[in-house]
Order: structure tokens, then sequence, then C-alpha cells
């Protein structure tokens, strides 16, 4: 199996190229330029495609061939990189890959979540100065999940599982690269 992990090289890249190595895959990384020396320890184990996640030709090379992508979404700036990133992998993934998106704990399909108020008032704040600061887009996340629940593609959405109704209810991550069905309602 090859799969494309897309954000490599952050902490849950880092994770998902462990994870998917001890399983036997073939690994594509994507990461920014300056990131990839994070990746010096798995150098001789995956390839490494360098870029900018929102871009296409660099999408484009890394998902070519596999059969899942997994991809982590960061609301970092304010051009809609999560959003260009979610795009370029849902239109360029193989039609059969499954894909896979890393998102915020603030992240809703159904609008029916229930948050504490500490959290909206963090989420709202954080947000706020993110944005102001021209650092962080939170709405860039909602936007690059909203075409993805809108896609037609065999996709899961993973987000934080610190909701007050519990558990989060997407696939296990090994469920979900496995023959193991996700649908989009998950």
């Amino acid at each position: 199996m090859k799969v494309c992990i897309v954000g490599a090289s952050g902490k849950l890249g880092q994770y998902m190229i462990r994870h998917c190595l001890d399983r036997g895959y073939d690994v594509v990384g994507v990461c920014r330029p300056e990131s990839v020396s994070k990746l010096d320890a798995f150098r001789d184990r995956i390839a490494i495609v360098p870029g900018r996640t929102d871009d296409r030709d660099v999408i484009g090379r890394a998902v070519a061939g596999c059969d899942g992508v997994l991809t982590v979404l960061v609301p970092w700036g304010i051009r809609n990189y999560s959003a260009g990133t979610a795009q370029a992998v849902l239109d360029l993934a193989p039609p059969d890959a499954r894909l896979i998106f890393s998102c915020g704990w603030h992240i809703t399909r159904d609008g029916r979540d229930v948050y504490s108020w500490k959290l909206k008032v963090l989420v709202a704040v954080f947000g706020f100065v993110g944005r102001l600061f021209r650092f962080v887009d939170i709405g860039d996340q909602l936007e690059a999940c909203r075409r993805i629940f809108a896609s037609d593609r065999r996709w899961t959405v993973v987000r934080g599982s610190d909701l007050e109704e519990g558990e989060s209810q997407a696939c296990r991550f090994g469920a979900a690269m496995s023959a193991t069905p996700c649908s989009p309602a998950t």
C-alpha cells in the first residue's frame, strides 16, 4: 500500500509516518521546504516532496499512485491554506484513494456539537487575534471541511475528541486505511 502524508513534518505527520512504516506501507511525505530537515530520521525510508501543501503541482506529484492520502489541515496564514490543500487533495488524488483529513476540534458537519462556553470563547478569541495578526484563520479550516463534506470522494474527517458528548465519531486511523469502509457520514 502506498500512502501520502500531507503535512508530514509536524508532530501528527511524523506520528503517521511511523504508524505507516510500522505496517510496511510505502510513504510519501509532503512538507514545506524549510521543514524538510524535520524528516531526517525518515529520509532513507520515505519519499519527500518539499513544497507548500496548497500547491497543486506539489500535491499532484505526491499523491500519484497512492492508495491513501492522510492530510493534516492547518489554519496558518490567511490565504486559504487549508482550503487550498483540501481542494488539491480532493481534485488530484487517484479516484479510488482513501482520503483522511485531520483538523481542529471546532469543525462540525451538522452543527449539533456541544461545546463548553470556555472552548467557544477560546476559539473566538484565538480566531480573532490570529486573523488580526494575519497568523491563523480558523475559518479556513471550516471552509476546507465544507469542501470535503460536499465532495463525493471517499473521505474521513478526524477531529479532536474532547467534545462534551464523548469520543470522536470518526473512523479510527487503522480502520480507515484498511478495507473497512468509512462512509462520508462518519
